[in-house]
């Protein structure tokens, strides 16, 4: 078990168990947030006009995914003290004592910088700009100043997780273009219904830690009537690929079909209020939209592959 500074807010390395596994290291990177930022930059590298060297594409994609890595790893080292006290992050390895906090930063900051440069001199230092930027973006707006200060935190801290496609797409063309923007934006505004339905759920919890998510702060109405709102922008913001013409017409009837749903969801949400299947109706809004945007951007995916296909083979 790991000690707090009360003052300083440092997880104190005196109990630290030492012996740490792989396996905690690779938990720092936070996995499962990885895969998503691998596919999301995958889809904007794919979608990108032109092509890259199947070799520079896979460099491309390794840089992105130790970048992400990198940001989780700084994460966890910053936020040791409220995670210690929220049971849903308590057994991550810094509050649990099987990392050292001072392991984690410099894990953190050596992925960082060798995932940025390797980037820029084997891909294009664009991409590798976009990158850098949303490191600092996630561990220092989002995690050191966002997190603790607002209830509007995932709502621009969320720019983090929306950027590996448009740096997928730079790796391709050495830019950023208005289609990669789109696709950014749909993931921007993902997030916040995303992530306020299980604040709904783990509310208790945030306001142990004394976060000021959106339910602590506001209220659990207010936070049910902001995520119809921005349900509504995003599922309008979903159809923006098909309406801008690089997306196709599958593409478009699945974004409207998911979006329907969607939107059913959250209203349900906001009609239960805090009835007893209030939980139930969170969580399931929470995992649908994950589904969702993974669908979303597989059939983005699928749409350009089979594109290319007929091209290679017309």
């Amino acid at each position: 078990m790991s000690l707090i500074d009360e003052r300083t807010g440092v997880v104190e390395t005196g109990e630290w168990s030492g012996g740490a596994s792989v396996g905690d290291f690779f938990e720092l990177l936070k996995p499962r947030v990885m895969s998503l930022v691998i596919f999301t930059a995958l889809v904007g590298m794919v979608m990108a006009p032109g092509g890259i060297h199947p070799l520079l594409g896979a460099v491309a994609l390794l840089c992105i995914a130790v970048g992400a890595g990198a940001s989780g790893a700084l994460n966890m080292w910053y936020d040791a003290d409220i995670d210690q006290v929220m049971k849903r992050t308590a057994g991550r390895p810094i509050p649990s004592g099987r990392v050292a906090p001072e392991e984690a930063l410099s894990f953190g900051l050596v992925l960082a910088v060798m995932s940025v440069f390797t980037l820029g001199v084997a891909v294009n230092w664009q991409a590798a700009s976009l990158l850098a930027f949303t490191i600092f973006f996630y561990v220092v707006v989002y995690t050191m100043w966002l997190k603790r200060s607002t209830p509007q935190n995932i709502v621009i801290g969320g720019a983090a997780g929306a950027f590996p496609p448009m740096i997928g797409w730079a790796a391709v063309t050495g830019s950023v273009s208005l289609e990669s923007l789109a696709l950014f934006m749909i993931i921007f505004l993902w997030t916040p219904p995303h992530f306020w339905a299980l604040a709904l759920v783990k509310s208790e919890d945030y306001a142990r830690a004394n976060i000021p998510m959106m339910p602590v702060v506001a209220g659990r109405d207010a936070t049910r009537r902001q995520i119809v709102l921005y349900s509504l922008v995003f599922v309008a913001s979903s159809l923006a690929p098909w309406a801008m013409g690089f997306a196709g017409v599958v593409y478009g009837a699945v974004a409207a079909v998911f979006g329907v749903v969607f939107i059913a969801l959250s209203l349900r949400i906001l009609r239960e209020g805090d009835g007893p299947e209030a939980r139930r109706h969170c969580m399931r809004l929470f995992l649908f939209s994950i589904l969702h945007l993974f669908v979303l951007f597989a059939v983005l995916l699928g749409e350009r592959l089979v594109s290319m296909a007929v091209i290679a083979h017309a």
